[in-house]
């Protein structure tokens, strides 16, 4: 079976940058992996004049250029126009969009499949950029025409299906995230107490709320180690960060490492005490999978998808992420105890190769293919045509 996975790519798989792209390399890698799959990657970049192809782990990828116009219109106009040509003369068997790439394949005859990784008008209405809330209007009334027109839709958690139910038409099918098999295979070597944080500086990210949080802990008598990973995509927030991080007496015990590889994240995950993440909004953060993979025990917020990730008192806690002695509470709580850190994180380990492991999601994943194209009546590609 011929599948054009249509989804953002990143020019180093190495480097891939924000979860979608985590996803898509993690994917593409697993599902090459299947004899039955002829995998062909097609992404739109805005360093080429031309469309080009190249071959990665056995898949093709081909890069199409991209327009210097805003992602909203590039979507459902020339970007539009110029993917629906690429993928008929392409001629795959299924196509599988995922994310704001799913408005680019409006108007194919082609089975398709597709995969929401987060809510674009949520996202938008918690931005904090100019705006935001009539933004967030425009995107909701464009997303959910989207949605309903798809016949097959994967949920990457419990919560998207819930906010899709009620629109969505088609079959949806749950799938979650894969991560790199790579953060299976990390050793623990906790060091000092550390709590380590992977995601960009934003509002939606809440990272004053974690900021204020360590500070309770370390008013508490606990000596501890702050350490965040991810771009200042708002630097008037980030810089409010940092004056917060000064105020509350924490420059010393604060690292900010900026935006870093997969393989980074891996040796941070692996020395850290706990992983922090008490985002606004957020669908299936790959930060809470690739913790519980490599034996982290996790802080998170008690609100949209983290609650599927994290089971509380069991593979971490669940918190308020407006409350920040509630945050720092939990995270004081991990940090006294070392046979429940050691617990917590064992109990994630094994939850997290259950259901992230790549091999495990792309297996699932074919089964969506096929059910696509041949109606779920045989898993034999030569019985589909």
């Amino acid at each position: 079976m011929k599948v054009a996975m249509v989804t953002s790519f990143p020019t180093d798989p190495a480097a891939p940058c924000g979860g979608v792209e985590a996803v898509s390399v993690n994917l593409v890698e697993a599902l090459s992996m299947i004899d039955d799959l002829d995998v062909h990657v097609v992404t739109t970049d805005r360093t080429v004049r031309a469309a080009t192809q190249d071959t990665w782990k056995g898949a093709t990828v081909h890069r199409l250029p991209r327009s210097r116009s805003r992602v909203l219109i590039d979507a459902i106009g020339p970007g539009r126009r110029q993917m629906c040509r690429f993928l008929r003369r392409l001629e795959p068997d299924v196509v599988h969009a995922h994310d704001v790439y799913g408005l680019m394949i409006k108007g194919l005859a082609t089975p398709s499949v597709y995969t929401i990784h987060g809510f674009i008008h949520g996202d938008t209405r918690v931005s904090g950029e100019p705006f935001a809330r009539v933004r967030s209007v425009v995107w909701r009334r464009i997303e959910t025409a989207g949605w309903a027109r798809q016949r097959h839709i994967i949920s990457i958690s419990p919560y998207v299906r819930e906010r899709l139910s009620r629109v969505a038409r088609g079959v949806i099918h749950d799938v979650e995230n894969p991560i790199a098999p790579s953060f299976f295979e990390t050793p623990r070597r906790e060091g000092s107490l550390t709590v380590f944080s992977a995601a960009v500086v934003s509002p939606r990210k809440n990272t004053l709320a974690l900021v204020d949080a360590v500070s309770h802990v370390v008013r508490a008598g606990i000596d501890v180690r702050l350490r965040l990973a991810g771009a200042a995509i708002d630097p008037a927030y980030a810089s409010r960060v940092r004056e917060r991080i000064e105020d509350q007496g924490l420059t010393d015990r604060t690292t900010w490492l900026g935006a870093i590889t997969s393989d980074a994240i891996r040796r941070e995950l692996a020395a850290a005490s706990v992983f922090a993440l008490v985002s606004l909004e957020e669908n299936a953060p790959l930060g809470i999978e690739e913790a519980m993979a490599v034996g982290v025990p996790v802080v998170a917020s008690n609100r949209c998808g983290m609650p599927y990730l994290v089971r509380h008192g069991e593979t971490g806690y669940l918190v308020n992420p407006h409350d920040s002695r509630e945050i720092g509470h939990q995270i004081a709580r991990l940090l006294k105890a070392d046979r429940l850190r050691r617990e917590m994180g064992e109990a994630g380990g094994t939850a997290a190769r259950a259901r992230f492991h790549p091999a495990a999601v792309a297996r699932r994943t074919r089964e969506v293919y096929f059910e696509a194209v041949c109606g779920g009546g045989t898993s034999d590609p030569r019985e589909c045509h």
